[in-house]
């Protein structure tokens, strides 16, 4: 393992770039909160982190919780409203996933966020996996409706506390995995398969410590995948790691990706291929 970050050296980091990149051609990238603080989302474990500064927080994301307490349904519609998500733009780490998906070299990418940033990033959305779905809907949980979150969000503000299914009138929540629920089964096997088909498996942003998203790591590894991480703390897998980062993701992922375009074009020049006129998004 190289523990890049940890040396403290960003020379150190950039100059392997090109050892640990080489001959990817199916890339996989987890993400997690890491990712989209630079966006103004804060983290949940982190030292500024939700969970960290309110731990109380933790309980609207625990779904035996969030249906039995009226009082912590209150209090979700009310931190929906404000969540930073509605605000938040895309950053530079985004934008960088977006052009290595919408370029030659394959790539998957599989986040624990419910942000929909790596989407409006330019990312094309059967490029994304949601293993934790998506703030942007709702879903009840008694008849599995769906709808958009706007406007359970306008219900909310026209004074409804606690809307509720306007089909059935069960409980609204938004369309996330909850603590307590099961992943999305068909969701959670592609995240797999594109573990187990990638040359060089990117985990950046996440604690790795949330599962079974954090074992799609192990997965890549023993398949023969190269791991890079990405994220300012230790984390449980980073002994598999070819190589482990700590300096700024936004840093970090746009010249990482650059690395892969370059070397992708590279071999492409050499198989004879067209060069490949750049996207005019990116």
């Amino acid at each position: 393992m190289t523990a890049a970050g940890a040396a403290g050296s960003p020379a150190g980091w950039a100059a392997g770039l090109s050892r640990w990149t080489a001959g990817a051609r199916r890339v996989a990238v987890l993400t997690g909160a890491g990712i989209s603080t630079d966006s103004g989302i804060s983290d949940f474990r982190g030292p500024s982190g939700l969970w960290t500064q309110d731990p109380a927080a933790e309980k609207m994301s625990t779904y035996q919780v969030y249906v039995s307490d009226p009082a912590v349904r209150l209090r979700s519609w009310q931190a929906r409203l404000s969540h930073p998500i509605w605000t938040a733009e895309p950053n530079p780490a985004h934008l960088a996933l977006a052009r290595l998906t919408r370029s030659p070299v394959g790539t998957t990418v599989i986040t624990q966020n419910i942000d929909g940033l790596h989407q409006r990033a330019g990312t094309p959305a059967g490029c994304v996996l949601e293993l934790h779905g998506t703030m942007y809907q709702v879903v009840c949980v008694g008849c599995g409706r769906r709808s958009e979150m706007a406007g359970a969000l306008a219900r909310v503000r026209a004074g409804e506390a606690d809307p509720s299914c306007t089909g059935c009138g069960g409980i609204l929540k938004s369309a996330t995995v909850m603590f307590g629920q099961q992943l999305d089964a068909t969701v959670l096997a592609r995240a797999i398969a594109a573990a187990e088909a990638a040359d060089l498996f990117l985990a950046i942003g996440s604690t790795l410590i949330v599962e079974p998203a954090a074992s799609l790591c192990a997965v890549a590894v023993r398949a023969g995948a190269r791991l890079i991480i990405i994220n300012r703390d230790p984390t449980p897998y980073d002994k598999l790691a070819t190589a482990v980062i700590s300096e700024p993701i936004g840093e970090v992922v746009p010249e990482l990706v650059d690395q892969l375009l370059a070397v992708r074009r590279e071999l492409g020049q050499a198989a004879g291929e067209e060069p490949r006129l750049a996207d005019p998004a990116s």
